[in-house]
């Protein structure tokens, strides 16, 4: 049976520093009692993977949260086991609708999620929220709190919520996100909707990963599409002019045609799915159950047609080159003599001894050396 040792208890990236100077005093919790056969102190601390799995699978929330902490982790000793987890768990995935929301700053996506997930829930429906939050360039943590964005959701039995730092990806989800919904599936959520950081052209990464991408928007801007890349409009399935209430709700019904006839012009007329604007409230939760409508229209006409299964196999085959590439980046970062090396090219490009293509060779050569 393989083991995880963990001694302190801690994670491996835990510093003990004065965390005076930041601006959220960072707070040490009690621990966590867990039974014996995830962690026992008397076995030094050890989490058997086989039991650990079983908590996984019966939706133990704090067996799932360890486990997608093991996922985004860069610590080797941690690469490994969480390998080991989802190879565990990956018979038990595939059985969600993935639907990937994104939109311009202050469209209201976090309060648009939240309704869409109380509505789900309501209709039987188990919500995981898998949150990305722009990193701090100080401290690569998340800037912002989903779980307090998202007060009602976040009390609900059969909802998860899971904020992760970008970490200065760039693809609007984290590097891990792939493997935290398989976590989540395996857990039994059956819907997870990810929110990505925000809308510009390497946005689009998160199609790779989700069933039905949903771009949300509001009237009032002058222009509906501003601050939208095209690369984002080419990929939605879906949009939603939200905040449509009160004043607001007439210009949004105008801005809904005028959205409609550019995404004619932008997208391609010969898909079997013709996306649709929709006009919606999330604060007052109107629209939403038309939301969810449109996803389910989608999600059977894809089914029908064998596109549904044939991207799910492709978002399979992306995974494996994503993951190699991610794999080769880190081994080779934390190989002792790369290190040394890059130490002695920092010297080296800083008393401008060397051309930075030189570097460049040198640290190739020493990839392929072998």
């Amino acid at each position: 049976m393989t083991k995880i040792k963990n001694p302190e208890n801690l994670p491996e990236w835990h510093k003990n520093e004065d965390n005076s100077k930041f601006a959220t005093k960072i707070v040490t919790a009690s621990p966590i009692k867990m039974e014996s056969t995830i962690v026992d102190n008397q076995t030094n601390n050890e989490i058997l993977i086989d039991e650990f799995v079983k908590k996984i699978l019966l939706n133990d929330r704090v067996a799932l949260a360890k486990a997608i902490t093991l996922v985004e982790s860069n610590s080797e000793n941690h690469a490994k086991k969480a390998k080991e987890i989802l190879k565990s768990i990956l018979p038990k995935t595939g059985n969600s609708i993935r639907v990937g929301i994104s939109g311009i700053p202050g469209a209201g996506k976090s309060t648009l999620i939240e309704a869409l997930g109380l509505y789900l829930i309501s209709i039987g429906h188990k919500v995981a929220v898998l949150t990305v939050d722009p990193s701090s360039s100080v401290t690569k943590g998340s800037i912002l709190g989903d779980k307090t964005r998202m007060e009602k959701l976040s009390r609900e039995v059969n909802c998860f919520i899971r904020p992760s730092p970008s970490g200065g990806n760039l693809g609007g989800v984290t590097k891990k996100s792939y493997e935290t919904i398989l976590l989540c599936e395996a857990a039994g959520y059956d819907v997870i909707l990810v929110e990505t950081v925000g809308v510009g052209q390497s946005e689009i990464s998160v199609s790779s990963m989700i069933d039905f991408f949903l771009l949300v928007t509001v009237a009032g801007t002058g222009d509906e599409l501003q601050g939208i890349k095209r690369g984002i409009i080419e990929v939605s399935d879906g949009f939603i002019l939200n905040k449509a209430d009160g004043e607001n709700k007439l210009a949004s019904e105008l801005a809904a045609k005028s959205l409609e006839n550019s995404i004619k012009i932008i997208q391609d007329n010969s898909r079997i799915w013709q996306p649709k604007v929709l006009i919606a409230s999330a604060l007052n939760h109107i629209g939403i159950q038309e939301i969810w409508e449109m996803i389910s229209e989608f999600v059977d006409i894809k089914k029908r047609n064998n596109e549904f299964y044939s991207k799910r196999k492709q978002q399979s085959l992306n995974w494996v080159f994503s993951t190699t590439e991610n794999e080769l980046k880190r081994r080779f970062y934390n190989n002792p003599e790369v290190k040394i090396l890059i130490s002695k090219i920092r010297k080296q490009i800083e008393n401008d001894e060397i051309l930075p293509i030189e570097a460049v060779e040198i640290l190739l050569k020493n990839l392929f050396k072998n």
